[in-house]
């Protein structure tokens, strides 16, 4: 099958790249990723990307710009529910892309990450599949978190310290006030 692969980042492309083209797909990379902040952040992301999909052969789809204000309306007043929201903004966009240019599926290196919530990008994904009309392609990459960190990690690659996103960088970023809130300074 030919597949768009949405990607977060290089260190967590590692391993789905592998099992996609090892099942003999074929692959192209989308880095579509609005939640990033701060944009330094997003571009050193996007750099260490380019740099792995040059030495993999993996052609990358990147749209000029830097959204950031779609993800901010997405969440705006809904942080509770921010991952729902962030993985809808990129998954819809990712669907509506790979429906348009010709795609038989799409999927997504998010389901790659521990750190993610696996099952709802699961349910978010197989109900934008059923409005868009083209294939999810479901498969658990988290299987091979310690080969895909252990490559990175080898290759000297930037391995991010927050998901991405302004409320996860305050959260890895601030300390927690016991003020019966859940408030931070």
């Amino acid at each position: 099958m030919k597949i768009l692969l949405h990607i977060c980042c290089a260190p967590c492309t590692i391993y789905p790249l592998r099992i996609l083209r090892d099942d003999g797909h074929e692959i192209r990379g989308l880095f579509y990723n609005p939640n990033i902040h701060p944009y330094r952040e997003y571009q050193r992301r996007l750099e260490t990307l380019a740099s792995y999909a040059e030495r993999e052969r993996l052609a990358v789809i990147r749209e000029e710009g830097y959204p950031f204000e779609l993800f901010l309306r997405e969440v705006a007043f809904r942080e509770q529910e921010r991952c729902r929201h962030c993985y809808r903004l990129r998954l819809s966009h990712t669907a509506r892309l790979a429906k348009e240019s010709g795609f038989d599926a799409f999927t997504t290196t998010l389901l790659y990450s521990r750190f993610q919530k696996h099952g709802l990008i699961r349910e978010i994904a197989e109900d934008i599949a059923g409005i868009r009309k083209i294939p999810f392609f479901y498969r658990d990459f988290r299987t091979g978190w310690p080969e895909g960190v252990r490559i990175s990690k080898e290759s000297g690659m930037y391995r991010q310290p927050y998901c991405g996103c302004i409320y996860s960088e305050k959260e890895r970023y601030c300390r927690k006030i016991g003020n019966g809130d859940g408030g931070y300074p």
